[in-house]
C-alpha cells in the first residue's frame, strides 16, 4: 500500500479529499525503480475538470504503454488544500505514486483555455520548480506545454522549456528517446533542449528572440542559434485507426464534469466557421473507422462501468457513419440502460431523427448554435445556416416532442449592426411561434426558448485574427439591447436570455492575442492572488487591472486594436496547416458577407492538403 502525501488529518480538513488520493479504477501502477523516464501529466484546473479531458486520457494511455516510461497525473489543488500545502511546505505530488512532481523528468501541462494561466504558476510554485525556465537547472523537470493555447504560446513562453505544437501521438516517443540519449551522453539541460528544438512540432522559446517597433508591434522574431527552425509546423496524427486510444480510461472517484465514456469519432471539421479556432487548427477532418468505434464502445463500457457514452467531435453530423454507429449503440446497449450523448449536432432533419432515437425528448432540451440573429451576420461568420433551415429544424423538433430549446449566439462580431443584434430576439420569437403553430393537443405545455450570448474573442489562426474586440461597455450595451428586444416579443414569456462575463472575455482576448511582454503581468496577477480565473467566484477583475497597471501594459493594445494585414503577429512563426493567404481571403469574404462552401462541397485551398490525408483526399483512390 502506497504512503499518501497527505495525512489523514489534512484529508479530513479539505473539500473532496478523493481528488488527491489516486488509486482510481484503471489508473496505472508501476514501480518507479523499474522505469527510466517519469512523466507527470498536468491539467491546471480542479480534478473534476481535468478528469473530463480526453486528451490527457489518450496521452496517459500512450505514455504508459511505452517501455520504461511511467506517466502519472496531477491537477490544481483547490484553494483549501493550496493554503495548507504552502503553510506546511508540502510539495505538489503526483496521484499514482504520491511522489513530488519535482522528482519527475518531465512535467507536461495542457493549455486548454487562457484563463488557466495563473494556475500554471500555482502548479510550478507548489511543485517547488522555478517559475521561469531560465532559472531551472538539471535537477528540475523539463516543463512542456501542449493543447490549443500553444497556437499562441507567447504570453506564457518564459515559464516553459518546450511547447508541443499539435497532436501528441506523433513525436513524444522520439522526444523520450532523445532525452535518454542526452542523459547517457551526460549532456546539459540546454544541450538536450537544442536537440529537442530540432524535432518536428517542438518549440523551445529560449532559442528565439523578439524585437519590437516603437509602436509596440513586433519587428522581428528569429532563432538565436544555428540549426533551429524559423517556422514550427504543427504535428497531426493522420491515421486515427492505428494509434493510441484508451480502452481502459481512468474512472474518477469524484463525479467529473463529463462522467461518461467518450468515443472520439473524428478530428477536425469541414465547416469553416470564421470565428472558430478549433475548426481551423485541427484541419483536415479525419474520421475513425466505424467498426473500430464499435469495438472501443464494447471495451470502454465494460472496463469502466459507465452508463453513458458520448460521441465526441466538432461537428458530429458530418461523421459519415453516424447513423450506422448510433443504430449499433442503441441495439447493443440501449436495453442495458446506457444513454447516448450526441453533442455538436446541426439542426437538420437527419440530426433530429438521430437525436430522437437516443434522447427522451420530454425531458431533454435541444441545443444548437445559430451564433448570429441575422442572415447577413451568419454569412459573415460563414455559419452555413439559413433562417429557413433553422425554423424548419425547430418545427421538426417541436413535432417530435421537444419543447425546450437552448440557443447560443455571439455578440461583438465584425461588422455587426444594431439591426443584426435585435435580430437575435426576433429569431427566438420566430422559433417560439413555430411551437405555437402546433395543434394544442400536440403541445406539452409552454415552450421554453433560452438564448445565451457569449462575447466574441478573435483567436489566432482564424480569418478574424486581425480584428479588434469590443469594449466592455459596447459588449454590455449590445446584451441589454437584445434583452430589451426580447421583452417586446409577443411570446416573451417563453423567452429567456442571459449573457457571459464581459471582463472575463476581454481578458481571454488579451492572452489569446498577446506576446511575451504579458508574462510579467501574469506573474504579477498571480502574486496579487489571482487563481482559478475561469471560476466566477474567484475571478477578480480589479486585481488583474492592477497587474496591468503595475507592469505598464495597456490591455487594449492586445484586445481592442485592429491589426494591419502586414503586421507580424506573435504566432506567425507557427505553421498551423492553414495558410495566411487563405485566412486573409476568408477575412475579405467575411467583410463582403460571402459564404465559402464546406470542405466536402468544394476545396477552398486552405493549405491542409499538405498533410496528405483526411477529407482533402476522400474521393481519391
Amino acid at each position: 500500500m502506497k504512503k499518501l502525501a497527505l495525512s489523514d488529518e489534512i484529508l479530513l480538513k479539505i473539500d473532496k479529499p478523493a481528488r488527491y488520493i489516486g488509486n482510481e479504477i484503471n489508473s496505472v501502477q508501476k514501480d518507479p525503480k523499474e522505469t527510466d523516464v517519469r512523466f507527470c501529466m498536468c491539467f491546471p484546473d480542479v480534478y473534476e475538470i481535468g478528469m473530463s479531458h480526453l486528451g490527457i486520457q489518450i496521452l496517459y494511455d500512450m505514455f504508459n504503454k511505452m517501455d520504461g516510461v511511467y506517466c502519472e497525473r496531477v491537477y490544481s489543488p483547490w484553494p483549501d488544500l493550496d493554503q495548507i500545502m504552502r503553510r506546511e511546505r508540502i510539495p505538489l505530488f503526483a496521484l499514482e505514486s504520491q511522489d513530488p512532481v519535482k522528482w519527475f523528468d518531465f512535467l507536461g501541462i495542457t493549455l486548454q483555455y487562457e484563463m488557466c494561466y495563473t494556475n500554471i504558476l500555482q502548479i510550478l510554485e507548489l511543485a517547488q520548480i522555478p517559475l521561469l525556465a531560465a532559472e531551472r537547472t538539471g535537477e528540475d523537470p523539463i516543463v512542456i506545454g501542449g493543447g490549443p493555447c500553444t497556437y499562441n504560446p507567447e504570453p506564457v513562453a518564459p515559464f516553459f522549456d518546450i511547447f508541443y505544437i499539435g497532436e501528441g501521438e506523433t513525436i513524444y516517443g522520439t522526444l523520450i528517446d532523445t532525452y535518454r540519449e542526452a542523459r547517457e551522453e551526460g549532456l546539459s539541460r540546454e544541450a538536450f533542449l537544442e536537440k529537442a528544438a530540432r524535432l518536428p512540432g517542438l518549440y523551445v522559446p529560449a532559442f528565439y528572440d523578439v524585437t519590437y517597433q516603437e509602436d509596440g508591434t513586433i519587428a522581428s522574431f528569429k532563432p538565436n542559434r544555428p540549426g533551429i527552425p524559423a517556422v514550427i509546423k504543427k504535428e497531426l496524427q493522420m491515421d486515427l485507426n492505428h494509434t493510441y486510444y484508451p480502452e481502459k480510461p481512468v474512472v474518477p472517484f469524484v463525479k467529473a464534469t463529463q462522467d461518461r465514456v467518450v468515443l472520439e469519432i473524428q478530428r477536425g471539421c469541414i465547416r469553416g466557421c470564421r470565428f472558430c479556432q478549433a475548426g481551423m487548427i485541427y484541419r483536415p477532418l479525419r474520421e475513425r473507422d466505424v467498426e473500430l468505434l464499435k469495438d472501443y464502445a464494447y471495451k470502454m463500457l465494460k472496463n469502466t462501468g459507465y452508463e453513458e457514452i458520448s460521441l465526441s467531435s466538432l461537428s458530429s453530423s458530418d461523421y459519415r457513419a453516424l447513423e450506422k454507429l448510433v443504430r449499433f449503440l442503441i441495439e447493443q446497449f440501449g436495453s442495458q440502460g446506457v444513454n447516448i450523448s450526441l453533442p455538436s449536432l446541426r439542426i437538420d432533419a437527419f440530426s433530429l431523427e438521430v437525436m430522437s432515437k437516443v434522447q427522451d425528448v420530454r425531458k431533454s432540451s435541444l441545443t444548437f448554435a445559430p451564433e448570429a440573429g441575422s442572415q447577413r451576420m451568419r454569412n459573415v461568420i460563414n455559419k452555413g445556416l439559413t433562417e429557413e433551415v433553422i425554423l424548419n429544424g425547430a418545427w421538426e423538433a417541436f413535432k417530435g416532442g421537444w419543447q425546450k430549446v437552448k440557443l447560443y449566439f455571439m455578440l461583438g462580431l465584425p461588422g455587426e449592426t444594431e439591426e443584426d443584434i435585435r435580430e437575435i430576439a426576433h429569431l427566438c420569437e420566430k422559433i417560439a411561434k413555430k411551437y405555437y403553430e402546433l395543434p394544442k393537443e400536440q403541445r406539452n405545455g409552454k415552450c421554453q426558448i433560452t438564448a445565451s450570448s457569449s462575447f466574441f474573442v478573435p483567436k489566432p489562426f482564424t480569418p478574424f485574427q486581425w480584428v479588434g474586440m469590443n469594449t466592455k461597455k459596447e459588449f454590455l450595451d449590445k446584451a441589454r439591447t437584445v434583452n430589451e428586444e426580447m421583452k417586446k416579443q409577443l411570446n416573451h414569456k417563453s423567452l429567456r436570455y442571459n449573457w457571459h462575463e464581459a471582463d472575463l472575455s476581454l481578458l481571454e482576448g488579451v492572452f489569446a492575442r498577446g506576446d511575451r511582454r504579458l508574462a510579467p503581468v501574469l506573474l504579477r496577477a498571480y502574486r496579487l492572488g489571482c487563481l482559478f480565473d475561469s471560476w466566477t467566484e474567484f475571478f477578480d477583475h480589479e486585481k488583474w487591472m492592477q497587474a496591468f497597471a503595475d507592469c505598464g501594459i495597456d490591455p487594449d493594445f492586445y484586445a481592442g486594436r485592429i491589426r494591419p494585414e502586414d503586421e507580424i503577429l506573435p504566432w506567425d512563426f507557427i505553421d498551423a496547416g492553414v495558410t495566411k493567404d487563405f485566412l486573409l481571403r476568408e477575412y475579405h469574404r467575411a467583410m463582403e458577407a460571402s459564404v465559402t462552401p464546406n470542405c466536402r462541397a468544394k476545396c477552398a485551398g486552405c493549405g491542409a492538403r499538405s498533410y496528405k490525408g483526411g477529407v482533402c483526399f476522400e474521393n481519391q483512390d
